[in-house]
This record gives structure tokens, sequence and C-alpha cells, in this order.
């Protein structure tokens, strides 16, 4: 195999490697309570057989496009690999993406009162526990204001202030874009979702809306590779 053939199946192997590493996406690293009863526990236990079974048949997958640039030219190979990079880009989130979906605006709630009240925000747990459920109920991809969310997205707390993807949140109202195969019933499922309560005892409320052609912007920020080593030799991680 020519030098150039070695570097084109390493690039390759690299992408694949984060292609499988999307496959094992979690959003939340918040602590999952102790307190869930056995049906909850095999839902969890049957949603993780699915996203292995997922997880194979990508492998699979990604067996045969192995396999055809192996057969292929070095231009064609150049090619293929320009389709196979512009793909990934898209599952990985690096690019923008126009579907139908739904957008969620979260907004403060505020009780006539002669008291003052605290100023809602939105911390990082609640965040988390909202991307999970969107997860959960068919989102396929996912922006917050102008941050794509991808598997490597950070939120945490700095300063006091709500940080995603290193930006710090704007104050209420914040809008979150979802894209999905399946909008209405995304939609419907959020309406009696935990993450509405769980909004509402924080003084927030969310409210849902349909939107055709919904564009989500790329993902800005740097994905670092540096974790990556590739066999000079046999083109392999």
């Amino acid at each position: 195999m020519s030098l150039k053939s070695k570097i084109i199946v390493s690039i390759l192997c690299i992408f694949i490697g984060f292609m499988i590493a999307i496959q094992f996406q979690t959003t939340s690293s918040s602590k999952q309570r102790e307190t869930r009863d056995l049906w909850e526990v095999r839902a969890q236990l049957q949603e993780e057989q699915q996203q292995q079974q997922l997880l194979y048949q990508q492998l699979d997958k990604l067996e045969v496009v192995l396999e055809e640039y192996q057969d292929q030219s070095e231009q064609e190979q150049v090619a293929a690999l320009q389709n196979s990079i512009q793909e990934l880009k898209k599952k990985a989130g690096l690019v923008e993406k126009t579907s139908d979906g739904v957008k969620i605006t979260i907004d403060g709630i505020f009780i006539d009162s002669p008291y003052a009240q605290e100023y809602p925000t939105v911390s990082p747990e609640l965040l988390n526990r909202l991307l999970n459920e969107l997860n959960t109920y068919g989102a396929k991809d996912i922006a917050i204001e102008n941050e794509r969310i991808v598997t490597t997205s950070p939120i945490r707390y700095v300063n006091g202030e709500t940080y995603v993807n290193n930006h710090a949140l704007p104050d209420l109202p914040i809008e979150v874009y979802v894209l999905s195969d399946n909008p209405q019933r995304l939609m419907d499922y959020m309406e009696v979702s935990q993450s509405k309560d769980d909004f509402s005892i924080e003084n927030m409320s969310m409210q849902f809306t349909l939107i055709e052609e919904m564009t989500l912007p790329a993902y800005q920020e740097r994905i670092n590779f540096d974790l990556v080593e590739v066999n000079e030799e046999t083109g392999e991680e």
C-alpha cells in the first residue's frame, strides 16, 4: 500500500473511532437516583440493549465501508473518503442541519406577591435532565440557543453562571431547538415529562412549538483527537 493510501486509511480510521464514540453518547453527568423501581430499571436495560444493537449495526456498516475502500483505486478512495467525512460531520454535529423539530422556550414564572422573588436561572443539572429526556423521546439533534449539543459538550457552573460549550447562557427566556423524526410525538411526551415539572418547581415554564424546516447551527468548538493514535504500518487505531 502506498503512503497516500496509508494516510487515507488512517484518516478514515480516526473518523470511524469518533463515530463509535458517538454511539456511546451519554449527555448527563448527574448521578442516577437509587430509588428507581423495577420497571424503571427494566426500561433502562432495554434502552441500553437497543443502543448496543445499534452499535453492532453501525460496526457492520463500517466494516463494509472499509472493505470497499481497500478494493478501490486511490482516486476512488479519495472521493469516497470525502463523502464519508461529510456524512460523519453531519452525525457529529459539525455542520448545520435542517429538519422538522420542536422549539422549547424556557421562561420564568412570576407570581404576584408583596415579597421580592429571586430571578430563576437554569442550572446544569436541569439542562442535563432535559437533554436526557429529549434523547429518550426521539431527539436527533439539539441546540441550546446558538450552541449545538454534541457528545463532548460540557454543561457546568462557572462563577455562578451556567456555561454550555464554554459560553455563558443568556438570561431567560432561553430557547432549545430539537430535531426529530417525529416532532409531534416528542412534543406530546415532553408536555407531560418530568423535566417540565422540575422546571416548574424552580419557577420556570416550558412552552413547546412545532416548527418545519428548523436549522441548527454547527458545533463551533474544536474536537480533541489528541488521544487517538494511528499505527503507521497498518493504518489501524
